[in-house]
């Protein structure tokens, strides 16, 4: 059978419509455009560019029959580095996402977005939804084919403008560090207002607040515990806080500012685009401006708050099997939880309530004793907390009976360490004068070698003298710091003196605050002797339980 052979035609079939980038279909008649406008500051030169583009485009749309207006959009004050917090660009991005809006106008790239990646992520998507963006200054329409390539190029010179720009405004920052200009955020610091001269002036009920914040901690109260107290007498916070809080409370007693010092540069802003906000811990240089305002608390209130919060956090774990309360852990409840110890393990003791025969008895009790048995303690006593409590009182009375002579004669012997402080033989005017004279026999000596550079005996003594300069500037160093500490120490016997002489001449009841203020360690001897450790004082007394 003969085959026939078939002549394959091709028709070609003309467009009849344009090619649209969206999911969604043109929509027929007038288009629905929107204009979007953006200035950078809140100065009264930008808020005046900011109301000519917004006059400017609802001309133009009005002036074009085939557009209608379908809104002005528009931010003012804001970077262009991100969307986060542009109220307006959101919700145009959201019209078009339900679908009322067809195109968008705005003046520049600079204006629509400095972040490249933002900028190419919403150009794609409006894109996707047949929605295009006309860029005026570029002459750009992102329908077109070759506009992603121009976007990426252009946003990409409008981030680097922006990353040159936080460039010179960190140098400034910087600068300002160096010559100790401080900025204060009044608003959300407590106890201080911007005085007549401009500078920090302080506020006498709320500086009453923080004192009382740092009375307490060191009294043994807890965040939590000052927290309460606050709230239950009314005290307002700082206006732009909204309530005490545990994060609040503690700002308060780490912020240096609070006894007239300023730590500088102690966050730091990642870059321009995230703008993530990280603690400096090493990466930056810091400045530290002393005497920059008045103080609210002294230098040494606010180290003795630092110095108990490192307490407080370093507190060994006690292993516990079934202790509800976590002995690794600061507990402002009950002092003896913290300073009674046992003799013979080292072990923190616990409070204990015995029910036993419809009779409720309080006790103390060795943790390792307690949860392990005689393995790791053998011989620690169970101690009634009344018989404590009395033993602990006679010891306090019996140190109150010598107080005076004690701590006049620790007093007089800190003062004279003060004054005749030592390191490496010499004083410190004496390191101060000799640091002096080797810096003069420096400079001479360098202009030497420079004069003669391949002498080794010149490059010798040089090497030497920048070593012993070392050496000279480390003792400096230490002996400030033992005499800072020094002073630090009579400042505290100077504040207990003062507390006790406040005091009752003999205490006849049992008070945790008094405890705490006054004693370091009570170690638990055996079932008749306690040994208390008075706080700052080399004393200990012995007593024997009532």
């Amino acid at each position: 059978m003969e085959q026939t052979t078939l002549e394959r035609q091709v028709h070609f079939i003309p467009a009849t419509r344009p090619i649209t980038s969206g999911s969604r279909p043109r929509r027929s008649g007038r288009q629905r455009v929107a204009a979007y406008c953006r200035v950078s500051t809140n100065s009264e030169e930008q808020l005046n560019s900011y109301a000519a583009q917004k006059a400017y485009y609802t001309q133009h749309i009005a002036e074009n029959p085939d557009w209608e207006m379908a809104g002005i959009f528009a931010d003012e004050g804001l970077s262009g580095t991100s969307m986060k917090k542009r109220t307006e660009f959101n919700r145009m991005i959201a019209a078009c996402k339900r679908g009322r809006i067809d195109m968008i106008l705005t003046k520049s790239l600079s204006r629509f977005a400095r972040n490249t990646v933002d900028c190419l992520r919403i150009v794609r998507m409006l894109k996707a939804s047949g929605i295009g963006v006309i860029f005026e200054k570029e002459n750009i329409n992102t329908l077109t084919e070759s506009s992603e390539f121009l976007i990426t190029l252009f946003s990409g010179f409008a981030q680097a403008e922006s990353e040159s720009l936080r460039g010179n405004i960190i140098l400034g920052l910087r600068q300002s560090m160096k010559e100790g200009k401080v900025s204060f955020q009044y608003k959300k610091l407590l106890g201080y207002c911007r005085g007549a001269d401009g500078k920090p002036e302080i506020v006498p009920e709320e500086a009453a607040t923080v004192r009382r914040i740092y009375n307490r901690y060191l009294e043994g109260a807890s965040l939590g515990d000052i927290k309460k107290e606050l709230e239950a007498d009314g005290v307002p916070t700082a206006e732009a806080v909204q309530g005490w809080s545990y994060q609040v409370i503690r700002n308060i007693l780490t912020n240096e500012k609070y006894y007239g010092d300023a730590l500088l540069q102690k966050t730091y802003t990642t870059d321009c685009i995230s703008k993530k906000v990280v603690r400096n811990l090493g990466e930056l240089p810091m400045y530290h401006v002393e005497g920059n305002h008045p103080g609210i608390v002294s230098k040494d209130m606010f180290q003795r708050v630092q110095a108990e919060m490192a307490r407080r956090s370093s507190k060994r774990k006690v292993m516990q099997k079934s202790g509800k309360t976590e002995q690794g852990k600061y507990s402002a409840r009950y002092a003896l939880s913290e300073l009674l110890v046992c003799g013979e393990c080292g072990t923190p003791y616990k409070r204990c309530t015995w029910a036993r025969n419809g009779k409720k008895r309080i006790v103390w009790r060795c943790i390792s004793r307690l949860e392990f048995g005689t393995k790791y303690c053998h011989e620690s006593p169970t101690l009634d907390e009344d018989r404590l409590h009395r033993a602990i009182v006679a010891a306090l009375n019996e140190y109150g009976a010598i107080r005076e002579e004690v701590l006049e004669g620790a007093m007089e012997l800190a003062g004279m360490a003060q004054c005749h402080g030592e390191a490496g033989g010499m004083s410190l005017l004496e390191l101060k004068q000799r640091l002096e004279t080797l810096t003069t026999e420096q400079a001479l000596l360098l202009d030497r070698v420079l004069a003669d550079m391949n002498n080794a005996e010149l490059n010798a003594q040089l090497k030497n003298l920048a070593d012993e300069k070392q050496g000279i500037l480390e003792q400096i160093d230490q002996l400030q710091q033992n005499e800072e500490q020094q002073a630090l120490h009579i400042s505290r016997m100077e504040e207990q003196r003062a507390w006790l002489a406040q005091q009752p001449a003999v205490f006849t009841e049992y008070e945790d605050a008094i405890t705490r203020r006054m004693i370091e360690q009570i170690t638990l001897v055996d079932a008749e002797t306690i040994r208390v450790k008075i706080r700052d004082i080399d004393v200990v007394i012995e007593r024997k339980l009532c």
